[in-house]
């Protein structure tokens, strides 16, 4: 194959040749003309949608990108798939469908990249899911690729953002703020267009993917609406019709080295727990073998340093004010934390990249010094014992104690929980159980955002603790634990959970235990019946059919 052929590796196929006349006709209609036939083609997949304010502005991005692509010398189609809201389903059925739409997304890009014969690839997310969906089909086609985060939203009147509007929502159940004034939260908390504006999963997402070296440099610190964003989607398109012409495909950057940077840059950021999900979801697409135990592992030596939210002060729009996260990557491998060795999308390595990088002015507050770290070791603690032999992921920054012991309060649903707290019948020393909300039990492990939020509106933050086999939203925070494997629709031992158990939590030892004996885990056991499916239908039962553990990433294939 000659160079010429080897930048046209898959349209060529498509629209080379006479046989290939009614391909090229088909195209024509969309606007190729006769050179177009002898460029690379570049999809830009955009998830584009009015259905949520992170995604309304995306087909801009996809505009730019298109038109970097296209100057730069390719040719280049927008395609679109899909988007859902977890914060308009959050609490709702609807929000069975959030993980779903992850597998969804890639499967749909995967698809549609394949069909057509793309030579590269820009992908843009700007939702939680969108982004490991992107990633994943970029991962399983192996062509030049570059991913888009869509940015994040300005903050709200008196920094508000989404989180605050769940909160009030408990604030309003213990009666500490009216209804005049949920309301006044509810109308100005989310001003525009982009991500939720903590380092919440969306957030985390991007940074995790500029650390595994698939965006430009600061991609993941850009607010949505601004000149920066759509700078970096032109450059975006720029950026993989170069990487076409190199020859450099994802197989080359997503290295097991390339995930233990984006571990790093997770950790350091305090950054959601459905990181651990989709990095170990992620890794399967590229062939790398990621565990829970990598997350244990880089954890001891990798310390929090940001002071963000949902547990921090700060929102994202105010870490990019002081230059985003770059300046903390170049602490970190300077800090002998990253591998800067790995290979970007930009065609130089990571400690390239990261040379020209100022420091952090010194007068901020958001990130903090290595000798000063908001916790010295990960916030995100693998636990396992006898109620997750399979592993359960806590989000434990410190403030909430580190040791919880309480009763069992045993709930088969997030909204008999929800109504639990709400109701004022939770107090302190509860461990609120939520199951039947896993992969295959929700199916689609919902994430707990409402529950959560309730409890620290509620002023029960410190005071009880949490633990589903469902998911936990980025914004979620106070002593929670989830990911419970195995889930209890497939027998789990959270299955056996009854009414004022003592259940016992240590973050400090990595242990989660259910304090009964054996013999009466296993008597339970023996009287334990699986429920009825959720669905048997559609989309869902097709997921729950198909879908994996949560510790190995809730991945369908």
């Amino acid at each position: 194959m000659t160079k010429k052929d080897s930048r046209r590796r898959y349209s060529r196929v498509v629209v080379d040749g006479e046989d290939r006349a009614p391909s090229r006709a088909m195209l024509r209609a969309v606007g190729f003309d006769d050179a177009d036939f002898t460029r690379s083609q570049v999809g830009v997949a955009s998830t584009w949608s009015r259905v949520t304010p992170c995604n309304m502005h995306i087909d801009k991005l996809a505009t730019e990108a298109s038109a970097g692509v296209d100057d730069a010398g390719a040719k280049s189609l927008i395609f679109n798939t899909i988007t859902v809201s977890d914060g308009i389903s959050m609490g709702t059925p609807g929000m069975r469908y959030s993980l779903v739409s992850r597998e969804v997304i890639a499967d749909s890009i995967e698809t549609v990249a394949g069909a057509e014969g793309f030579d590269g690839l820009v992908t843009i997310g700007g939702c939680d899911k969108n982004m490991p969906g992107c990633v994943m089909a970029m991962a399983r086609l192996d062509r030049p690729s570059v991913f888009v985060y869509g940015g994040t939203i300005r903050p709200g009147v008196a920094n508000r953002d989404i989180v605050s509007v769940f909160e009030a929502v408990g604030a309003r159940a213990s009666g500490s703020i009216n209804a005049q004034q949920l309301r006044e939260v509810e109308c100005t908390a989310i001003p525009g267009a982009g991500s939720c504006g903590g380092m919440y999963t969306a957030n985390t997402m991007a940074s995790a993917i500029e650390a595994l070296g698939l965006s430009l440099p600061n991609s993941s610190a850009q607010d949505a609406v601004s000149d920066h964003k759509t700078s970096d989607s032109r450059r975006a398109g720029e950026a993989v019709v170069a990487l076409i012409e190199a020859g450099i495909c994802p197989s080359d950057i997503l290295s097991r080295e390339a995930f233990e940077n984006a571990i790093t840059t997770v950790i350091a950021l305090g950054g959601s727990t459905n990181a651990v999900l989709h990095l170990i979801a992620m890794a399967h697409e590229a062939r790398i073998e990621l565990t829970l135990d990598d997350f244990t592992r880089i954890g001891k030596r990798v310390p929090v340093l940001a002071d963000v939210r949902p547990s921090g002060r700060f929102l994202m729009s105010e870490l990019i004010a002081i230059g985003g996260i770059q300046p903390l990557m170049k602490r970190l491998l300077q800090a002998g934390l990253l591998h800067g060795d790995c290979l970007t999308v930009t065609g130089k390595t990571m400690a390239e990249n990261l040379e020209a990088v100022s420091d952090y002015p010194d007068e901020q507050q958001i990130i903090r010094p290595f000798d000063n770290p908001i916790k010295r070791d990960s916030h995100l603690v693998i636990l396992r014992g006898n109620l997750a032999p399979d592993g359960a992921v806590a989000k434990i920054t410190g403030k909430e104690g580190e040791q919880f012991k309480g009763r069992a309060r045993v709930f088969h649903s997030e909204e008999k929980a929800l109504a639990a707290i709400l109701g004022g019948d939770i107090v302190a020393g509860d461990v609120i159980v939520i199951r039947y909300e896993g992969p295959v039990g929700g199916p689609g492990m919902r994430e707990m955002l409402s529950p959560t939020s309730a409890i620290m509106g509620r002023g029960l933050g410190d005071k009880v603790a949490l633990i589903t086999d469902g998911r936990f939203s980025g914004g979620s925070h106070g002593f929670v634990v989830g990911h419970v494997a195995p889930e209890a629709a497939r027998g789990g031992p959270i299955a056996l959970i009854e009414e004022n158990d003592e259940i016992v939590i240590d973050a400090r030892a990595r242990t989660i235990d259910l304090v009964i004996s054996t013999d009466e885990m296993q008597l339970r056991r023996q009287h334990w019946q699986p429920p009825q499916p959720a669905a048997t239908t559609g989309v869902l039962a097709k997921y729950a059919r198909l879908v994996g553990c949560a510790s190995r990433g809730a991945i369908t294939g």
